[in-house]
């Protein structure tokens, strides 16, 4: 896992984001980056923004102001004479391609095989030939343990079965930026391991990933920025061991005693 590096383009820029539902605002001028090959956790409180800020990331949520960038690009937006243009949903949509999002609720196609749901995007919206997208569907069902349940259908595997096949679903699109929206807090404990390992060994691999959490070990092990938000704001952000051990704001320090 790379460090910061001068003159390298952030993976994730965030300047002053912000994004309202009618009269609430969720998030209140986030500013943070990702750097290429880190793994960044954002915890805080539930309605915190967290989830929201990740699906700006995508455009899955349109922001009301800032900058967001993934790789050095605008996502969603294009800037002329200093004004923000909304793209086109096509425009938006090829950007999304890039970014894989593997969301709490896993989101399989019921009425299709495993193989079928990691196979569908790559040949549908990349243009990959069956044969092609069969045998990097394989090669990811091995990586995250299910290389046997090809032919299963989602509701014959467990929560965290299921939850692995997204992964496989999400990296079969060969994203550069991973987001990940609390994938273990749908889980049975016993299972959440199991994904977690997934993960890990993703981070190790040098995937760029925001992963919104609870797993505090995963966060300690695996992150190498911890973010916590509360009320639409960072309210802190370091290094995950020093921050879990010695938080310096007293909202952090109040959160993670409750969790730690």
């Amino acid at each position: 896992m790379s460090t910061a590096q001068s003159g390298v383009t952030p993976m994730v820029q965030a300047e002053g984001v912000c994004k309202s539902f009618g009269a609430l605002p969720v998030l209140k001028g986030i500013s943070l980056q990702v750097q290429p090959g880190e793994v960044t956790c954002l915890i805080g409180p539930s309605g915190s923004g967290k989830s929201t800020f990740l699906r700006c990331v995508n455009h899955l949520e349109k922001i009301n102001a800032g900058r967001l960038r993934v790789d050095g690009e605008l996502i969603g937006y294009r800037e002329r004479g200093g004004r923000l243009y909304e793209m086109s949903p096509r425009d938006a949509a090829k950007q999304r391609r890039e970014i894989g999002m593997v969301f709490q609720h896993f989101n399989l196609f019921p009425h299709r095989t495993v193989l079928a749901n990691v196979i569908e995007a790559p040949m549908l919206v990349k243009g990959q030939s069956r044969d092609q997208a069969v045998a990097r569907a394989q090669e990811l069902l091995a990586k995250v343990g299910l290389a046997n349940k090809a032919d299963a259908y989602p509701a014959q595997l467990s929560g965290g079965q299921q939850q692995r096949v997204a992964i496989a679903r999400a990296l079969a699109m060969e994203p550069k930026l991973m987001l990940f929206d609390e994938p273990t807090s749908a889980l049975d404990p016993e299972l959440v391991g199991d994904v977690l390992a997934v993960m890990q060994d993703l981070a190790q691999a040098g995937m760029t990933m925001v992963v919104v959490t609870h797993e505090m070990g995963f966060a300690r092990e695996v992150a190498d920025q911890l973010v916590f938000m509360a009320d639409g704001v960072v309210v802190e952000k370091g290094d995950p061991r020093e921050m879990l051990t010695d938080p310096q704001h007293e909202r952090t320090q109040a959160f993670l005693s409750k969790l730690l």
